[in-house]
């Protein structure tokens, strides 16, 4: 099967910065897919006139389209190029390799997609990676959106024909938004099980509990959550990954604002703010923490409670989306609800101070990650999602 993954942003997909983001989900997907015998081309708009038309990388192609400025650009500045890249898409078809299914991820990518194959027979698939109704729902003032995402994503549901949900949460968002059930599908993201394991390095500490964040600074990140909960849990540290670069955090807003509140709440010497952290090093952080907490009030998919299952480390999280999904309560770790602080505390301290529940948890994490999220099994799921729109379309098609 010729599949197209429209990806839009820029940038060539592969190893990202401490969380995993839709760039490397694109890349995984892409190169799972490659490895199922499909021809596989992932399409991103250019950003740089220094990088070739197109890169070959783990068995499929990726295809740089020359809209917009050729130079980093905030999402909302990509809206009028959507046309632009559609229509280059569809003319780029006609020449020859022309895709049997086309899937958008995120909604700037959705758009194009839908745009390109708006005159022709090819099905569309659609990834929306996070909802802009969602978002504004949950973090509120936080949100920092375009303006028109939510109008445009709620357009693009009543042209896809079919939605690819990373979560059950997801699922109920977009049957509210009017796509019909059936046209719904959950795939969650993978693991990549031979990088994330128990067994390997893993980063130095000292004989205090450690609680892992992994995220941003932002509000709506649950960080704040978690230091006003670090007073009910006692002498264990609190690693935040995530942010800018560890030499610029005391240059950074954000970073002073959270480490104002850690001194506020009587935590400061507890609260340890890391920075941004390469992605191949996230293992050796996932394996030196107790439990990783994962509290943001936004969460499409669980890819950090995932990552650090995979490592053989408990989670402990808010009941909400991707979270709630992935860590089965009181067999993997913990789950509490959304904004519960002094609920948080007490089930963080009770956590620490229990060895054996930790190792129980730690492997029936491992054995749910392995069972259940490998990309293995995600590029499975969405080869049939392919197959039965292709054939929905194209009864007679050949696959």
């Amino acid at each position: 099967m010729r599949v197209g993954l429209v990806r839009a942003h820029a940038g060539p997909p592969g190893p990202s910065s401490t969380a995993t983001g839709t760039r490397q989900h694109v890349a995984r997907v892409a190169a799972e897919l490659s490895g199922r015998g499909h021809d596989v081309r992932v399409y991103e708009r250019r950003d740089d006139p220094e990088l070739p038309d197109t890169t070959d990388a783990d068995g499929y192609r990726v295809e740089r389209v020359p809209v917009g400025p050729s130079a980093p650009a905030p999402t909302a500045s990509l809206v009028p190029h959507v046309s632009e890249f559609g229509r280059w898409l569809i003319e780029h078809w006609s020449g020859g390799w022309a895709p049997d299914v086309v899937h958008g991820h995120f909604w700037i990518g959705g758009l194009a997609a839908a745009s390109a194959v708006r005159e022709t027979s090819i099905p569309v698939v659609q990834t929306f990676h996070s909802l802009g109704v969602e978002q504004l729902r949950h973090l509120g003032r936080a949100y920092a959106g375009p303006g028109e995402r939510i109008a445009l994503e709620r357009a693009l549901t009543r042209v896809v024909d079919l939605a690819v949900a990373q979560s059950t949460d997801e699922v109920d968002e977009l049957t509210r938004m009017g796509l019909d059930r059936a046209a719904v599908t959950v795939v969650p993201a993978g693991v990549d099980i031979d990088r994330f394991t128990p067994d390997g390095e893993a980063v130095p500490r000292d004989r205090r509990s450690r609680i892992l964040s992994v995220g941003g600074l932002s509000p709506g990140h649950g960080q704040e959550d978690l230091i006003r909960a670090l007073r009910l849990v006692g002498d264990a540290e609190l690693i935040i990954l995530g942010g800018p670069p560890a030499d610029e955090l005391d240059g950074d807003p954000e970073a002073g604002r959270i480490r104002e509140l850690a001194a506020q709440n009587g935590v400061g010497e507890q609260v340890r703010l890391v920075g941004d952290v390469p992605h191949d090093r996230m293992p050796a952080w996932y394996r030196s923490a107790d439990v990783v907490a994962c509290t943001q009030r936004y969460a499409a998919a669980g890819r950090v409670p995932l990552e650090a299952m995979a490592c053989g480390v408990p989670v402990v999280g808010y009941a909400l989306g991707g979270i709630a999904d992935t860590v089965v309560d009181e067999v993997t770790g913990r789950l509490v609800p959304p904004g519960d602080v002094r609920g948080l505390g007490v089930t963080l301290r009770r956590l620490l101070t229990d060895d054996a529940r930790r190792f129980a948890y730690g492997h029936a994490a491992v054995d749910r990650v392995r069972c259940s999220y490998t990309w293995e099994r995600t590029a499975g799921a969405l080869e049939r999602v392919y197959e039965k729109v292709v054939r929905l379309r194209n009864p007679d098609a050949e696959l």
